[in-house]
């Protein structure tokens, strides 16, 4: 694969064979975010559970106490009230049928995340095949099937973010941009690593943190002492 200049640099300034501690991961992140964009800035946990057993599922959502520094899109399934609580919350997209009908015949993805009042799941399970791969569909342990749209909508747009596993045991997810800064970075990243402990299954045995790796967009990645972690 072609590195360019910029991603050659910035790996120098990384030591492979250490593993740091965040304070100087995150500063070190910011560090060799090169690119003439603000770059995302990711966490990738491999944790030491089996995604196939549904008891060992890590799942679940919190919100960041400095945002993503990216303003999701929502789109809100509701009727009634319901559908009136969501544009009011500042939803980007809200209906019924018609939004199932558009997703299905036109493959309209302009949207991050997807909620839904419960009454409304029938409508979008229909969606299952398509939402499910790009792990968009509603679920009640990510707080996004729920009557309480207002308040689901805010979170979102406050910097709600969803952590699950992937079917390699790994959980990716964003915790800000580079623009904010090691202090921020770390203040999301120990919001995001505390809720990944909390949510432990009891069925998982021996080490839980198997590796913590954090990069931005276009750099390299930088490894976490996850015993530190706890």
């Amino acid at each position: 694969m072609f590195r360019g200049k910029k991603y050659k640099e910035s790996v120098k300034l990384v030591d492979k064979s250490k593993l740091y501690d965040t304070n100087e991961a995150m500063k070190l992140v910011t560090e060799t975010a090169k690119a003439k964009f603000d770059e995302t800035v990711e966490v990738h946990v491999k944790l030491g559970v089996d995604s196939r057993h549904a008891d060992q599922q890590v799942r679940g959502a919190i919100v960041l106490p400095h945002g993503t520094g990216k303003s999701a899109k929502v789109l809100v399934f509701a009727k009634g009230a319901k559908a009136e609580e969501a544009k009011a919350a500042g939803a980007d997209y809200v209906g019924e049928m018609e939004l199932v009908d558009k997703i299905q015949g036109e493959n309209w993805f302009d949207f991050d995340v997807v909620v839904a009042t419960p009454d409304m799941m029938g409508v979008v399970g229909r969606l299952g095949k398509v939402l499910g791969p790009k792990g968009l569909m509603p679920s009640p342990k990510a707080g996004t099937v729920t009557m309480d749209v207002e308040k689901a909508v805010k979170e979102i747009k406050a910097g709600k973010i969803e952590y699950r596993l992937d079917k390699t045991n790994i959980i990716h997810c964003p915790i800000g941009k580079a623009s904010f800064g090691a202090e921020k970075l770390n203040e999301n990243f120990d919001a995001l690593m505390g809720a990944i402990i909390k949510a432990k299954p009891s069925a998982a045995k021996g080490q839980y943190l198997k590796s913590v790796v954090v990069a931005s967009t276009m750099g390299p990645g930088i490894k976490i002492n996850q015993a530190k972690l706890g």
